[in-house]
């Protein structure tokens, strides 16, 4: 029966509290921070003492703030970036914070003669991850949930402390110090011994001292040729490697759809691919077991979200590379998510990190990322 207005009258929507808003983006900001950490270490015989972000914030006509970042070890390019960032978000202003795909694709076509992918997509990726937070907090809803809401948390793996860099007895520590946190699996840089026999050995310090119940990772950071791959392959995989990370060149996709067929452990890459057809080819050619998505080089959620409807498809699982406080909604969203890959780069301009229960990590159940920053701390390290 319908009420004395007639609102209901012929089915007329009931409208919720967002519906009358206008929610359209006010201002975009874009910034440099160098943030330091705890201490400096060495990864990849590099000293690491800071991480570089382009952090952009945007807020909406109705008072709703959304941030986003990309993080980088290094200075090279991060100004370029910053500078490209400013300009797409220049084309968001009075968009509509819920027209993501809109304003992913405006963004790329105002930078079409740079890309696609490169500094395009990195250039993207802060603005495109600050519009899903303000879309996930007008909407009241955690970005997990928004984005499908499969699942609220997944498995996490430690990476940190496994360089190449380290001695034997250190690895094993690091293995101890992460079994002791909860974690379920470990991520171990190898690809610079003489011989399989060596590497394997590596593997074996951080296998014994972790024990059975933790899964132990191996990244090659692209380091071996096809060969070689193959011989280390199959002494990694007798000595319970869980999955072999970035083997070869990722542009040798005949190379690695021969590692998938020869090797039983699950061979990992992607993380240096910007373009979900880039991924098309990966699947297609049965070149990856699981796929790595880098939220900076893709071009933020949108770009994400693509590839790994795409992996779905195919059959395919997914993970994140670093940002875990971001990636662990997108890989809990969707069905094929994997696992998440613990670096906690920006912890330094953030209130708090997700929490960790009994081996997974957990997605934040506030609004968007559910993410605080410290504004005293963003101030200390902003450097333009």
């Amino acid at each position: 029966m319908a009420n004395g207005n007639g609102s209901e009258r012929c089915g007329a929507r009931i409208r919720d509290a967002s519906y009358n808003r206008s929610m359209k983006i006010e201002t975009a900001k874009v910034s440099v921070l160098r943030v330091v950490p705890p201490k400096a270490y060495e990864a990849a015989g590099k000293t690491v003492d800071a991480y570089w972000h382009v952090l952009a914030e945007i807020t909406t006509t109705d008072g709703v703030r959304g941030f986003g970042y990309t993080v980088a070890p290094g200075t090279s390019m991060i100004q370029t970036m910053a500078s490209a960032s400013r300009e797409l978000a220049q084309v968001l202003i009075g968009m509509h914070v819920l027209e993501t795909e809109a304003a992913w694709e405006r963004m790329a076509r105002k930078g079409s003669w740079i890309g696609p992918g490169g500094l395009l997509h990195q250039a993207i990726s802060p603005l495109d991850i600050a519009m899903w937070d303000a879309a996930g907090k007008s909407l009241g809803q955690p970005l997990y949930r928004l984005l499908g809401g499969y699942r609220d948390r997944l498995p996490v793996y430690g990476s940190d402390g496994f360089w190449y860099s380290l001695p034997l007895e250190q690895l094993a520590a690091n293995a101890v110090r992460y079994k002791g946190e909860g974690y379920t699996a470990v991520k171990l840089r190898i690809g610079h011994e003489k011989d399989p026999a060596r590497e394997v050995s590596r593997v074996n310090a951080v296998r014994e001292a972790a024990g059975p119940g933790v899964r132990v990772l191996v990244d090659a950071t692209e380091t071996w040729d096809l060969a070689t791959a193959l011989e280390t392959g199959h002494a990694l995989q007798e000595a319970g490697v869980h999955w072999l990370e970035d083997p070869i060149s990722t542009d040798n996709v005949a190379g690695l759809a021969r590692l998938c067929g020869q090797l039983r452990m699950r061979i990992a890459t992607g993380e240096h691919l910007y373009r979900v057809t880039d991924f098309a080819r990966l699947f297609e050619a049965g070149a990856t077991g699981i796929a790595l998505i880098d939220l900076g080089r893709i071009g933020g959620i949108t770009q994400w979200r693509r590839v790994a409807a795409l992996a779905h498809a195919c059959g395919v699982p997914v993970c994140g590379h670093v940002l875990p406080e971001v990636h662990v909604h997108l890989a809990s969203a969707v069905p094929n998510g994997y696992l998440v890959e613990n670096v906690p780069r920006s912890a330094g301009i953030l209130k708090a990190m997700p929490a960790l229960e009994d081996g997974c990590l957990v997605a934040p159940k506030s609004p968007g990322l559910g993410l605080e920053l410290d504004e005293e701390a963003v101030r200390k390290y902003t450097v333009t």
